[in-house]
């Protein structure tokens, strides 16, 4: 902006009686002396502050340098280096009145331009020209008045170090100084964390006396003898206990887990590590606890062992409730997590039918790392260098298990594995383009065809050159429960025929919805799904992410915590609707994710954005139903099912099982201690716990070898003739057999999943097609022919003991040809 040459016409003259301009009159108080405005044509111009200078005092550095009136006005390229100074000889007149000073130096406005005032000639500070009222004086107004022109000279350029300092100066006297948070909001902040903290801990205790109160109302456990209380513990459960057993009886510890790492007093003509096949740790650490701290001379073992399942299934309880705390931020989430934890247990956990179950033990710490890995990407997932701390914390994690597990060699062909191997790769291999171009948009395609690859070539490698077994049978049992292929062998079909491994029944989404807990999961599930997709598309059209995101702007699916748990929840709930046996997995993490949704009002925002809702103001809708819907939910749940869990702990319940006591005790009392068992695998887990004799086979389904010795031995209850059965049992060195009647008669299960019924089709005794069609075997069914004592099979086997359930067959070894 070229200035009027009218700003070199004349000056009033000073006014005797005012203080000089630039003068240093100013009093100790300061303000009295201080002038603040100067005649000019006639008007009354503002001082303006001098930069680095008090307002009024003329820096000693930058002397004034007035131009001559011949002299003309120079344009410069920059508005805002125009510094016009008046002609030579011309007198300022300042006066005490006006407003408070100017800010010299600031840049120069769009639009009609102000004249910048007055400054010094060469690097001096720009000074504001205004008008009495504190607008600023236009370029037409002073164009008005007639005069020279006069030169504008330009402000000399500092150095780069120059600059580099002073905006090093400028970046540092932006950042804000940190406030002194008041004592109020401290105690605030102190009172909602300690209230959360003693609500997740007491919810923890509580829930875990509750299973304490509850299993000794339904075993009546402490009125028990000690053979009654170990029949409570049924098929693989039975094993684990009675390695326990086994570790504190042992005479050091070192002893003790020589004897599980080389146990060959467990399955017959079979050494096996049972610490590794297992996952024995919980019991060694069990076992070390116990005696460590004294116990031994306060509690019994069996209940120093129940005691610790009870307390980490507190735990559990308590790390939901913090995982969901940390999610919503308020802890009212983390009491309906546990509330609907609690009211469908049938689905959550199975503590009330096996304590010793390794999901027992497993799933506390889960949940213990969900909820620390929230709580870390809640507060430091900003960089790909804190993603680079999660894959190391991983593989490290993975390698210690690796070790742990006597070097198991399958977490290290494991895809995921590989796939973390991979996206460090990428990313180490990704380049810096520019955001929202055509070719960024081309390399993020590419780079996720590159994880693809690395992942797949990765894991090829990884199963070239480490030794590893395939798990064969689970392939095969995957292919048959998908349809892929059809199968007659006995251990598939029994698999498939198991509860746990079905697809889920109409009972169990029955259950969730009536607790209310599926509709309000879904709902969250939809809304956090469908941001995070918002998200993506974001990032694919190249807009960038705000680094924090405020409740205002109703978008949930930026948080990389939500974004974690969608994909955890969406996978574990594909894995439950196959597999019934993973809602102990799937089940708690609902319960987690609903009351998150529905306490928080980050969700409720996001929704109502979508819906743009004007009726009433969105945020305080949202923190209105975050603390309504769960509250009505809460008293809804505690009206209908609370009295349900008094009455629960009020019944006093009975675990009676006669039969299964009388022939232990016969065991223990009558059978030598070097006899080998043989019988069904679950009877078989309870007489290893019970008496401690051999058995030939154990319910464990992760062993080839037992798996064939489980079919083999259940051929009992098939139609085969006296000597296959006996040659079968003879090749184990089994010494007595046991049949159950239950199985030998069994009718109340499904159709075609009885035992007998799958060895009469794996033998092909029977063929399921569109009409069920029997091929008669010459020989009848063992279990029934053996109770009749007629040749050839008592020249076989001789009965010994019998009962309402079971029957007890000696194995001769030496034949008799009777008539």
């Amino acid at each position: 902006m070229i200035v009027s040459d009218s700003l070199s016409r004349g000056v009033t003259n000073v006014a005797e009686s005012k203080p000089p301009l630039f003068g240093k009159s100013r009093t100790r108080g300061g303000a009295a002396a201080r002038p603040t405005s100067f005649a000019f044509q006639g008007r009354q111009w503002p001082v303006a502050a001098a930069v680095g200078g008090a307002p009024g005092v003329e820096s000693p550095s930058c002397p004034r340098r007035l131009r001559r009136p011949s002299e003309t006005l120079r344009p410069l390229p920059s508005p805002n280096t125009l510094v016009p100074w008046p002609p030579a000889g011309t007198r300022l007149a300042a006066t005490p009145e006006g407003g408070g000073s100017g800010s010299g130096g600031a840049a120069a406005r769009s639009g009609p331009r102000v004249a910048e005032g007055f400054g010094d000639a060469e690097g001096g500070t720009l000074r504001a020209a205004r008008d009495p009222e504190g607008a600023p004086a236009s370029a037409e107004t002073m164009a008005e008045e007639e005069g020279p022109p006069v030169e504008l000279r330009q402000r000399k350029k500092p150095k780069s170090s120059e600059n580099k300092e002073s905006a090093k100066e400028e970046k540092i006297s932006d950042i804000p100084a940190p406030e002194r948070v008041p004592k109020h909001v401290l105690f605030q902040r102190f009172a909602k964390i300690f209230i959360g903290c003693l609500a997740a801990v007491t919810s923890g205790m509580m829930y875990a006396l509750y299973l304490s109160a509850y299993h000794e109302r339904k075993f009546w456990f402490s009125n028990r003898q000690e053979l009654e209380r170990e029949i409570t513990f049924q098929g693989d459960s039975a094993i684990y206990y009675s390695y326990y057993k086994d570790m504190l009886k042992a005479p050091s510890f070192e002893r003790g887990v020589y004897e599980l790492t080389h146990n060959n007093k467990t399955v017959s003509l079979k050494t096996i590590n049972a610490v590794q096949q297992m996952s024995l740790y919980p019991e060694l650490i069990a076992s070390v606890l116990y005696q460590a701290t004294g116990s031994n001379e306060i509690i019994e073992p069996v209940y120093f062992y129940i005691g610790i399942v009870f307390g980490l299934q507190g735990i559990y309880v308590t790390a939901l409730f913090v995982t969901s705390w940390l999610m919503s931020g308020t802890w009212l989430a983390g009491m309906l997590t546990v509330a609907w934890f609690i009211i469908n247990r049938v689905d959550t956990t199975r503590i009330e039918y096996s304590i010793p179950l390794r999901e027992n033990w497993a799933l506390p710490y889960f949940a213990c790392q969900i909820a620390a890995l929230t709580g870390y990407l809640k507060s430091n997932l900003n960089t790909y260098g804190e993603v680079y701390e999660v894959y190391k914390i991983y593989i490290f994690s993975l390698f210690l298990g690796y070790l742990l597990q006597f070097e198991n060699p399958a977490l290290l062909v494991s895809p995921l594995l590989s796939l973390v191997a991979a996206l460090m790769l990428a990313k180490c291999l990704q380049l810096n383009v520019k955001k929202g171009s055509f070719v960024a948009k081309i390399i993020k395609v590419i780079n996720f065809y590159l994880v693809c690859t690395l992942t797949i070539t990765l894991n090829i490698i990884m199963k070239m050159f480490v030794p590893h077994k395939e798990n064969g049978h689970m392939l095969k049992f995957l292919e048959v429960k998908f349809g892929l292929n059809m199968t007659k062998n006995f251990t598939m079909n029994w698999l498939l025929c198991q509860e746990s491994l079905q697809a889920p029944s109409q009972d169990f989404f029955l259950r969730l919805t009536q607790s209310s807990l599926l509709p309000f999961y879904i709902l969250v599930l939809i809304i956090c799904f469908l941001s995070m997709l918002q998200v993506i598309f974001r990032r694919i059209n190249g807009k960038s992410l705000k680094e924090t995101v405020t409740l205002e702007d109703g978008r949930i699916g930026e948080r990389p915590e939500i974004i974690y748990h969608v994909i955890h929840t969406i996978l574990l709930g594909s894995l439950a609707m196959v597999i019934e046996g993973l809602k102990y997995i799937w089940i708690p993490y609902v319960c987690m994710l609903a009351a998150f949704g529905v306490c928080s009002p980050e969700l409720w925002m996001t929704l109502f954005k979508w819906l743009r809702l004007r009726t009433v103001h969105p945020i305080l809708l949202a923190l209105i139903l975050s603390m309504a819907v769960p509250t009505i939910i809460g008293l809804s749940l505690w009206k209908e099912f609370f009295p349900r869990l008094m009455t629960e702990l009020m019944e006093l319940q009975e675990f009676y099982d006669p039969d299964t006591v009388e022939l232990m005790t016969w065991i223990k009392r009558q059978a030598p201690v070097a006899a080998v068992f043989a019988g069904s695998p679950q009877l078989m887990g309870a007489i290893k716990l019970c008496t401690g004799w051999m058995v030939t086979s154990l319910p464990l389904y992760s062993d080839d070898d037992l798996l064939k010795r489980n079919e083999n031995i259940y051929q009992i209850y098939s139609k085969r003739s006296a000597e296959d059965i006996y040659k079968i049992l003879t090749s184990y060195k089994a010494n007595y057999l046991i049949v159950e009647d239950a199985i030998c008669n069994e009718v109340g299960t499904m159709r075609g999943c009885r035992v007998k019924d799958l060895l009469d089709i794996a033998n092909g005794h029977m063929v399921c097609e569109e009409g069920d069609k029997l091929t008669y075997s010459k020989y009848g069914r063992f279990c029934h022919e053996v109770k009749i004592n007629y040749s050839p099979y008592v020249n076989y086997f001789t009965r010994v003991y019998w009962n309402r359930s079971y029957f007890v067959y000696k194995i001769n070894t030496v034949i008799s040809f009777q008539s």
